[in-house]
């Protein structure tokens, strides 16, 4: 009979084990009350351990979803109270409250309800009707808000309530919230002058589901080892000023962390052949370089493109903007394509039905489909965009690329938008083959994250346009091509100057590979 033993631990399970029993160790020991809440949130699903991808793209193993509470109306009572005792207990005087929207504001309104306390709200978006006001109801110059949420993580959502508070005269010092994800964000809130008061941490969160045999050990060393590889750091705002990073706030290991894999091992494991494609010609060529030709005349795009070929990955067009185009044009550039080794996308921006952009992909003067590699969507008009550009694209061999975020000022692409774009991408693995995003959004290793707006000194061009360099593209951000347009095609030798880039973005890529 053979013994099987378990396998000596290794150095970072050892470490994250003994991390894991100090957290316990310290973490604060909750009340019956507390208690009763944090396993009634278990039970009905607003506390989950798995592996989840967070706004941010991170996977985590821990998932808090307090929207669930507005569905349990003793639950949301009992937390409304312990939340009121608490700053009670802690002596945090105020004038009024004001709930972060939106999941905190059925909590805020409990507490104004139960205690008497006038309430105010804040729009997350300023209405080009009625008052326009950002902040709703009545309260006076100098008064004292205090500040109700639900979660925190960076804090950021917690300044971004304050500082609309601040901009009409009421006073922000203390905010009272359910959970702290104990990532950095009561330092971030503290460093700027508002002390946060909260009823769970997920410390003792842990301590008490350990106890109560919800979870196990090997659980609670993953989730401590998250949470430590994950703090979150907000920038000063006179950082944001002097545009140092448009990025607010990154997690540590976002600072620290590298590239795990290089092009060439992803290709091997792409779905979508445009993508394989693309990933072994930027492997062989040692480029991440894509050259956008926002040229309108003719012979000269053939011209700058021939020039700069040996040096790209991709050659991006807007064709729709080329004077006199026809299919001539066309195939020359796949003739230039096939001769140094590129591929061609056509920055298209499809945002239709799924019927029109069936047409607009395969029909009239320009048809896409017939000579250029990839082609890219705005997630917006939902799946069907995808189902119609995928029913002529996915036959051909083509991939497509989401516009999930973009590099001009005061865009839309952001937040929840962005994460649905995610989804959307996973969903269409063998089509989908990319974003256009400002950072890696995604672990798959078959998705390409491209990003516009790169010259090799960062600044604006006066339109909204923000440029960062190869560096904080590739290194920074962990996105895997470079998008440069007028920084090649107006400098007097387009060549040197693709040439240039194309060392910057390689040399910051080979930076960016773990060792």
């Amino acid at each position: 009979q053979q013994l099987i033993t378990a396998h000596p631990p290794t150095m970072d399970e050892a470490k994250n084990k003994q991390a894991a029993e100090e957290c316990i160790r310290n973490a604060e020991t909750l009340d019956d009350g507390t208690e009763q809440i944090l396993l009634k949130l278990f039970d009905i699903g607003a506390v989950k351990f798995g592996n989840f991808t967070l706004k941010s793209g991170v996977q985590s193993p821990i998932y808090i979803d307090l929207r669930l509470i507005v569905s349990f109306p003793e639950l949301l009572k009992a937390i409304a109270e312990k939340m009121y005792a608490l700053v009670t207990k802690n002596g945090v005087k105020f004038d009024v409250i004001c709930g972060v929207p939106y999941t905190a504001l059925p909590v805020a309104t409990v507490i104004s309800l139960l205690h008497r306390i006038p309430m105010l709200m804040r729009r997350k978006e300023v209405k080009k009707y009625g008052t326009k006001r950002i902040i709703e109801g009545v309260f006076k110059d100098g008064q004292t808000c205090l500040v109700v949420e639900d979660l925190i993580t960076s804090g950021m959502s917690v300044m971004e309530t304050t500082s609309p508070l601040n901009d009409v005269g009421l006073k922000t010092t203390d905010v009272v919230v359910l959970v702290d994800r104990e990532q950095g964000g009561a330092t971030n809130l503290k460093n700027r002058g508002i002390t946060p008061h909260a009823v769970l941490k997920i410390s003792s969160m842990l301590k008490c589901l350990l106890k109560a045999e919800r979870i196990d050990m090997p659980l609670v060393a993953k989730v401590v080892s998250f949470l430590q590889s994950n703090q979150v750091i907000v920038k000063a705002e006179e950082d944001q000023k002097k545009g140092i990073d448009s990025a607010a706030a990154v997690t540590k290991q976002q600072q620290n962390a590298t590239r795990s894999k290089t092009y060439d091992a992803r290709s091997l494991v792409c779905k979508n052949p445009a993508a394989k494609k693309l990933l072994k010609i930027m492997a062989e060529k040692k480029t991440n370089l894509c050259f956008s030709a926002d040229i309108t005349d003719k012979k000269r795009l053939i011209e700058v493109v021939d020039a700069v070929g040996p040096h790209i990955c991709m050659l991006k067009t807007h064709i729709d903007t080329l004077e006199g185009f026809d299919m001539e044009v066309a195939k020359k550039l796949r003739d230039l394509a096939k001769k140094h080794n590129f591929l061609i996308f056509e920055d298209r921006k499809y945002a239709d039905i799924g019927n029109t952009v069936v047409l607009q992909y395969s029909k009239g003067m320009y048809r896409p489909v017939e000579w250029a590699d990839i082609v890219n969507c705005h997630p917006l008009p939902g799946p069907g965009i995808v189902d119609g550009l995928m029913k002529n694209g996915g036959p051909a061999g083509r991939g497509l690329v989401l516009i999930a975020e973009m590099s001009s000022k005061g865009n839309l692409a952001t937040g929840a938008y962005t994460e649905a774009s995610v989804k959307m991408a996973s969903e269409y693995p063998e089509f989908v083959m990319g974003f256009i995003s400002m950072r890696k959004l995604t672990d798959n290793p078959g998705i390409i994250h491209m990003t516009p707006g790169v010259k090799l000194v960062s600044g604006t061009d006066g339109l909204g346009q923000q440029y960062k360099t190869p560096h904080s593209v590739l290194v920074d951000k962990l996105s895997d091509v470079i998008i440069v347009g007028r920084g090649i095609y107006k400098a007097e030798d387009p060549a040197n100057e693709a040439k240039k880039y194309r060392e910057a973005g390689w040399s910051a890529y080979q930076k960016s590979l773990s060792s």
